[in-house]
C-alpha cells in the first residue's frame, strides 16, 4: 500500500471514529431530557410518555435507513456525513425552538419531538456511514470488527458524558422546569455540528475500495438473499432496544423521587443521570478492552459469552429486592463517588460490559461476505434501529403498569435472541452468492 493511500485511511479512520462520538452524543440528550418531559403536569408522571423523545429519535430510522443506504451508492460516504451533520444541527435547533414562551404547554412538547425526529434522521444518517466505512477500511473480519470496537469506545465515551452533562446542567428537576432551562445543553449541541460540518468540509476522505459501488453497478440479488444478514438485522433490533432500555428505564426509576425506598440524594435527575452515565462508562471499557482482543477472538464467541453474562445479571436484578442496597462508585464527570444505590440498579449497571460489544459483533456477523451488498445491508440495519425507540416504550409501558424491575424482561428476551444467533443464526449458509 502507498504511503498516500495509506494516510487517506488512517484520516478516514479518524474521521470515523469522531462521528462515532457525535452519534451518542445526539442519542443520548433524549434520555435525560425525558425527566424534564416526565414532570411536566400535561405528561402526569409517564415512564412512557418521557420515552417519548427517545422514540421519536429512532423512530426516524424506519424512514431514512433505507435512503441512507442508497446515499452511499450515489454521493459517497463524505458527502453523506456532511448531510446527516448538517440535518442534526437543524434537528438541535428544532429541539431549542421548543423552548420559547410561545410554545408552552403541550405544543412545546410536539416541538420537541420533531425535532428529536429529525435529529434521529442525523443520527441514521452517520450511523450508515461509519459502521460500513470502518468495516471495509479493515477489510472485514475481525480487524473489521476491531476498528468498529474501537469506534464503539469513543462512542461509549460521549455516551458516558452526555447523560451526566445534561443531568449535572438541569440539576433538579419539579414541575416547573421547562425546555428553556436546557438551552445551554443544546447550545453545546449545535457549536459541535456547527465545527463537524466545518472540519469535514476540509478533510479529504476517499470512499474505500474493498466492496466499492457505484450507480453503475448490477445487484442480481439484495441483503435479504443471505440468512445469516436478515437474522442479524432481526439481531440489531432487539439489541439497540436492550442497550437504550436498560439504563434509560434505570434513570427513570433512580430519578423517581416516589421510589423512598432507594436512599437517594435529593437532586434526583443528577444522580439517574450519573447512574446511567455509569453504564454508559463500562460499555466503553467493555468495548476498549475487546478492541486489543478482537482480532484474535471471534465476534461470535464474544456474542456468546457476554448474552449468557448479561442474562444471568437481569435474572437476578428482577428477583433481588429493591430494599437490598448497597454502595456503588458513580462516575460524576470528573470523580467517583459512593452513593446508596438498589443492588438491582448496581447489577444493571454491570450489563454495559456485556453490551458494549454486541453492536460491533452483530454488524461484523451479519455483513461478512456480502461484498457489493454491503452498503444496502447497512442501510437495512439502520432502518432497523428503530428498536431502539420501540423496544423501550414498551418496556417503559410495563413499568407504569407492573413495576420497573420486571419490565427488564423485555431485555432479557431480547439477549436470549441474540444469544441464540450467535450460536446457530449468524452462519453464512449463501456462500453461492456472488457478491464482486
Amino acid at each position: 500500500m502507498s504511503n498516500q493511500k495509506q494516510n487517506g485511511s488512517i484520516i478516514a479512520i479518524i474521521t470515523m471514529m469522531f462521528l462515532y462520538a457525535m452519534i451518542a452524543f445526539v442519542t443520548n440528550l433524549a434520555a435525560p431530557i425525558g425527566v424534564v418531559m416526565k414532570n411536566d403536569p400535561e405528561v402526569g408522571g409517564s415512564n412512557m410518555l418521557a420515552m417519548l423523545g427517545n422514540f421519536m429519535n429512532f423512530f426516524a430510522y424506519l424512514f431514512m435507513g433505507i435512503p441512507a443506504g442508497k446515499m452511499l451508492t450515489r454521493i459517497g460516504y463524505k458527502k453523506t456525513a456532511m448531510l446527516g451533520v448538517l440535518v442534526g444541527f437543524i434537528g438541535v435547533l428544532i429541539q431549542f425552538i421548543s423552548g420559547f414562551e410561545a410554545l408552552e404547554g403541550y405544543s412545546d412538547n410536539f416541538v420537541y419531538l420533531l425535532g428529536a425526529f429529525v435529529s434521529g434522521l442525523s443520527v441514521c444518517l452517520l450511523n450508515t456511514v461509519v459502521n460500513p466505512m470502518l468495516n471495509l477500511l479493515g477489510g472485514g473480519g475481525n480487524r473489521g470488527n476491531q476498528l468498529n470496537l474501537i469506534g464503539g469506545t469513543l462512542n461509549s465515551l460521549s455516551g458516558t458524558l452526555t447523560p451526566m452533562l445534561v443531568g449535572a446542567l438541569i440539576g433538579e428537576v419539579t414541575k416547573t422546569t421547562d425546555f428553556v432551562e436546557i438551552n445551554l445543553v443544546l447550545y453545546i449541541a449545535m457549536a459541535v455540528f456547527a465545527a463537524a460540518f466545518i472540519a469535514l468540509t476540509f478533510i479529504p476522505i476517499r470512499d474505500p475500495e474493498i466492496g466499492r459501488v457505484t450507480s453503475k453497478t448490477q445487484f442480481e440479488h439484495s441483503p435479504w438473499s443471505f440468512r445469516h444478514c436478515l437474522l442479524g438485522v432481526i439481531a440489531i433490533f432487539f439489541y439497540v432496544g436492550v442497550e437504550v432500555g436498560i439504563p434509560g428505564t434505570l434513570n427513570f426509576y433512580i430519578a423517581d423521587t416516589t421510589e423512598k425506598g432507594a436512599g437517594l440524594l435529593a437532586n434526583a435527575a443528577a444522580i439517574g443521570g450519573f447512574v446511567a452515565g455509569t453504564y454508559w462508562l463500562l460499555m466503553l471499557v467493555g468495548r476498549l478492552c475487546s478492541s486489543f482482543i478482537a482480532n484474535k477472538v471471534s465476534s461470535k464467541t464474544m456474542m456468546i459469552i457476554t448474552n449468557s453474562v448479561g442474562m444471568a445479571l437481569i435474572i437476578l436484578a428482577i428477583f433481588i429486592p429493591k430494599e437490598t442496597m448497597t454502595s456503588m462508585p458513580l462516575f460524576t464527570g470528573s470523580s467517583f463517588e459512593m452513593t446508596q444505590v438498589p443492588v438491582s440498579a448496581m447489577l444493571l449497571v454491570l450489563c454495559g460490559l456485556c453490551t458494549s460489544i454486541m453492536w460491533a459483533s452483530i454488524f461484523n456477523l451479519a455483513t461478512e461476505g456480502l461484498g457489493k451488498y454491503t452498503a444496502q445491508a447497512s442501510g437495512i440495519f439502520m432502518m432497523m434501529v428503530v428498536g431502539g425507540g420501540v423496544m423501550p416504550l414498551i418496556q417503559n409501558f410495563i413499568a407504569d403498569t407492573l413495576g420497573y424491575m420486571i419490565s427488564y424482561v423485555i431485555p432479557l428476551l431480547s439477549m436470549g435472541y441474540m444469544l441464540w444467533y450467535a450460536m446457530y443464526g449468524s452462519k453464512n449458509v449463501n456462500t453461492d452468492i456472488p457478491v464482486d
